[in-house]
């Protein structure tokens, strides 16, 4: 499979991505919309809207989406199979305020 995410480096929703990513051991692109502007210009332009997470899975665009979904997706699809596996951190859950004050401390936002 090929994937591509497009997430924000801390973000409840992304970390909710990564972490459906690891419980199925899938190899994926990470690619950082809020440090690099032409990451999330291209999120954009690929998929029409500004809202994140993106997940590209074999040419699929999933916008909009949480890790939750994303693993609703792969199963429905065949992608993956399931296990019993709990990921470290919720895959349906927006950012606390503690990652909220870290992104303004830490990164650059073009947005």
């Amino acid at each position: 499979m090929k994937i591509k995410c497009y997430l924000k480096p801390s973000c409840g929703w992304s970390n909710g991505v990564r972490a459906i990513m690891t419980k199925y051991a899938l190899a994926y692109d990470d690619i950082d919309i809020i440090n690099n502007a032409a990451n999330y210009a291209e999120m954009v332009e690929r998929t029409g809207q500004r809202l994140s997470p993106c997940v590209e899975i074999d040419g699929v665009m999933l916008p909009d989406i949480s890790g939750a979904e994303v693993e609703q997706y792969l199963l429905a699809q065949g992608l993956v199979k399931a296990n019993a596996e709990v990921p470290a951190v919720p895959t349906n859950a927006p950012c606390t305020d503690a990652e909220h004050e870290k992104m303004k401390a830490k990164t650059i936002r073009f947005f």
